[in-house]
């Protein structure tokens, strides 16, 4: 239907629908204005707006009376208008036909990356309002997706996480004997599509067998208000075997691929996106012992040098500290975090997977004691000496 003589009024980008921006770049495009009758314009803006916004409420009993709270915060990060035709207090005429009136703006060099989460979000959008005399304002929207680079290639994110706990198993007031666990990741940073090596030691000293499992773990914070609300979801998972009463078991770089998930959001004021991998060993009649270790889920992955050959190196001297002997091979570079998400939007679907909801058997306190692991053992004292000198340096007696 044509509402007062225009019969296209549109917005495109230059990028197209799959493209992504970052902080700092050019953001470019044009209004499409199709006019089927010559058409008198007073105005044509085009407007960019980014922020965050968190909003959720809380219900509390006051008296007899129910109280609802409510929480809302944001944070913007964008905002840039420009005039593309009149608003002079005069009005153009446009021919009939076919307009197109190309527009630019410098995107801040600093922004969040687009995320759309239960209590909150953080949106990128551009509008584009055409303003005739005695005609309602006509408006074209265009959403549009950021993505700030997080670089994995940081001495921070390069060093590996380890972490050991124990627990003492219980039912009642029998005790059943001590669990342990002690876990370790060769590094903190990885990108979706990698693998991570879980290489985890499970003593089980119960009269019980125990399962040992991982998980991969989102958790979004959202903040108003001085208040917290958070959501918990398993991105990737997997399980082990059994453990008998009295055995041992040694994980040796079990592989768990991270999915196309969106990357850490750590420097939003209204919300953050964490994530960590949780290994846990259920214990039947108790609470299951869980260890967390930290991750930062990023955009650029390793470069095939320099920080590559040191995280094998890293890697490769954690594995001799736990006693597995052999170097490991060399790993196969990451995949681009472009690829990766380019994937999954290729055959229409979001670029990031939704995140299954958290599993109630994870739920409890997230707490884990984080330490490092111990130096390698000095050598064994002898009355020998092991390196003896020769006997050109050998001192003479001097009574001889």
């Amino acid at each position: 239907m044509r509402r007062g003589g225009v019969r296209t009024f549109a917005l495109e980008l230059a990028r197209g629908p799959g493209g992504a921006y970052r902080g700092g770049e050019r953001l470019c495009g044009w209004v499409l204005l199709e006019a089927a009758a010559p058409l008198r314009v007073r105005a044509l803006k085009v407007a960019a707006h980014g922020e965050a916004a968190t909003h959720w409420l809380e219900g509390r009993s006051v008296g007899v009376n129910a109280v609802s709270s409510d929480f809302t915060a944001t944070e913007t990060y964008l905002r840039r208008r420009q005039l593309l035709l009149g608003d002079t207090g005069e009005t153009t005429t446009l021919p009939p036909g076919r307009h197109e009136f190309p527009f630019s703006f410098q995107l801040p060099p600093t922004l969040v990356t687009s995320f759309e989460g239960k209590h909150g979000s953080v949106r990128y959008c551009i509008k584009a309002t055409l303003h005739r005399p005695w005609v309602p304002a006509r408006r074209a929207k265009k959403v549009f997706t950021v993505i700030e680079p997080v670089d994995i290639n940081t001495p921070a994110l390069l060093a590996p996480q380890a972490g050991a706990r124990e627990k003492v198993a219980r039912s009642w007031c029998n005790n059943h004997g001590l669990v342990s666990l002690s876990a370790k990741i060769d590094r903190k940073g990885y990108t979706p599509g990698e693998v991570i090596p879980v290489f985890a030691e499970i003593d089980n000293g119960s009269t019980r067998p125990v399962l040992p499992r991982a998980a991969v773990v989102q958790t979004q914070t959202f903040m108003a208000r001085g208040a917290r609300k958070q959501k918990r979801a398993v991105v990737a998972s997997l399980s082990g075997e059994l453990v008998g009463p009295g055995r041992h078991a040694l994980w040796q770089g079990r592989a768990l691929r991270i999915p196309p998930v969106g990357p850490s959001i750590l420097h939003c004021r209204v919300l953050h996106v964490d994530y960590a991998l949780k290994v846990f060993v259920d214990i039947p009649g108790t609470s299951k012992l869980l260890l967390e270790l930290p991750l930062v889920i990023g955009t650029v992955p390793l470069h095939p040098f320099g920080s590559r050959s040191s995280s094998v190196g890293s890697h490769a001297s954690f594995l001799l500290d736990w006693g597995l002997g052999a170097l490991p091979e060399r790993p196969e570079a990451p995949p681009e975090y472009s690829e990766v998400v380019d994937d999954v939007a290729a055959v229409g679907q979001s670029p990031f997977l939704p995140p299954q909801d958290f599993d109630m058997s994870l739920e409890g306190p997230f707490f884990a004691y984080i330490q490092e692991f111990r130096y390698r053992p000095p050598p064994l004292y002898s009355e020998e000496d092991p390196n003896p000198p020769s006997e050109a340096m050998r001192p003479r007696c001097m009574t001889c």
